[in-house]
């Protein structure tokens, strides 16, 4: 179901529309337009609460931003901004699968899915959950992949607090991984400080979880599995309110729309 719905909200990093109608609220550059539409369901909160909620930011970067978006514009408009930009994009990218059953039953059935999950402990999740839905097929659909997208992420956060992983250490993980290396090149992070970059990296080595070389241990490998596998389990709730038909159902009316996204990036 990742794989199916994250193509969707994809569009709100990659493609164009977004950005625009940001810049159209008075935004100049794309970490205030990011943190304001993203941060935009928990309302004017301070820095802290943002940089908890969204958890893989470096330290201060989260301030840099917010509270002073709200200066320029509203959370309600904020968000609204956000999802006519990746409306806009779905709209094009798609084409004619916008108008098709296919696209309406999905965004229906992807909708019963998102709004089904227990709320507890998932900040974003919840935040989302708050505002009203869309009527519009597309722009349903844009909304329950979102949905979907902070629960899962929020599960996320969790399963990395389990494992004592912080803010920029699942980027290493997740760098390793990739196979980027030095994991402190990973574009989510090379701008950080470099003296923090090594006290991360030194914290990972203490405890065992990376090498001299800077590759996983047989322990580093297992913690970024157990993460893993712990994300996949706790995103799996929204899902169980669809019987199994209706679950074979969506996955049919996605895979068109995700494959249409997948070979233009959703872009």
């Amino acid at each position: 179901m990742f794989d199916l719905t994250e193509p969707i909200c994809l569009v709100n990093f990659f493609s164009e529309e977004p950005n625009e109608e940001m810049a159209a609220l008075g935004f100049s550059n794309y970490w205030d337009g990011y943190f304001a539409g993203r941060s935009a369901p928990l309302g004017r909160v301070p820095a802290e609460v943002v940089d908890a909620a969204f958890y893989n930011f470096g330290p201060g970067e989260v301030a840099r931003h917010v509270p002073s978006v709200w200066e320029t514009t509203t959370p309600d408009d904020a968000h609204a901004a956000r999802q006519r930009g990746c409306v806009a994009a779905l709209r094009r990218i798609l084409g004619e699968l916008v108008d098709t059953p296919g696209l309406a039953r999905a965004a229906d059935l992807l909708t019963g899915a998102a709004t089904s999950a227990p709320v507890s402990g998932r900040a974003m999740y919840a935040a989302l959950r708050s505002l009203p839905l869309p009527e519009e097929p597309v722009a349903r659909l844009w909304h329950a992949a979102n949905l979907l997208r902070e629960h899962r992420g929020d599960g996320h956060i969790a399963a990395l607090v389990v494992e004592q992983v912080d803010r920029t250490e699942c980027h290493v993980l997740l760098a390793i991984d990739a196979g980027i290396l030095p994991a402190e090149s990973f574009g989510r992070i090379h701008q950080l400080p470099k003296p923090y970059l090594a006290s991360v990296m030194a914290r990972l080595r203490d405890r065992g979880l990376v090498d001299d070389a800077g590759l996983f241990t047989d322990a580093g490998r297992a913690t970024k599995d157990r993460i893993e596998s712990m994300t996949d389990a706790l995103a799996e709730a929204p899902y169980s309110s669809l019987d199994a038909a209706d679950l074979a159902e969506l996955i049919a009316c996605l895979e068109p729309i995700a494959d249409r996204l997948k070979e233009t990036g959703s872009q």
